[in-house]
């Protein structure tokens, strides 16, 4: 998981935007921490439930599945392929136990490629259900945060309101004294 770092200037704005409260360095960073330990326990969370709710077969097939599409894979492979040519092509070789149309090379490939595409879209499958288990996760904490945004705009329009009456009530009150 990445850490985000955000750049306050403090020189040019010491309040965060909209309110009157106080923004220093330290409370920025104070702030930073709790949103990266609440990312950080979310990720933990969805991990713990991935590891209980997959068999070890699928977390190998997963292994592979990452394995066979990485940088790492396609270099050895690479290098696996050129020393097999290179070994049955070149005459200061002793032994050549796959000649020039190299037909054992090609039943390997195949081998390989009949075994990784299937364990590669089973990875695949999983990956998109737990992005779906993901999203809807998203969704019901977007959910939940309008829903809050929605009681706090009510509870604001409220105070206004009330904030109203009782400036009326002065004003009455400042009338009265008048006469």
């Amino acid at each position: 998981m990445e850490k985000t770092k955000y750049n306050y200037n403090f020189e040019e704005t010491s309040q965060i935007e909209g309110f009157d409260i106080e923004l220093n360095e330290e409370s920025a960073r104070r702030i930073d921490r709790l949103v990266d330990n609440y990312e950080k326990s979310i990720v933990n969370h969805l991990d713990e439930e991935y590891i209980r709710k997959t068999s070890l077969s699928d977390r190998i097939a997963d292994k592979m599945a990452s394995f066979g599409g990485s940088w790492t894979f396609i270099i050895i492979f690479a290098l696996f392929l050129a020393i097999w040519i290179i070994w049955n092509t070149l005459s200061f070789t002793v032994f050549h136990f796959d000649p020039s149309p190299f037909i054992l090379l090609n039943l390997c490939l195949s081998f390989i490629a009949a075994f990784q595409a299937p364990i590669i879209m089973m990875s695949q499958n999983r990956q998109a259900s737990r992005d779906k288990n993901e999203s809807i996760i998203d969704f019901a904490i977007n959910y939940k945060s309008e829903q809050e945004i929605d009681d706090i705009q009510n509870h604001l329009h409220r105070l206004q309101q009330e904030v109203k009456e009782i400036k009326a009530l002065l004003l009455a009150i400042k009338e009265e004294e008048r006469k």
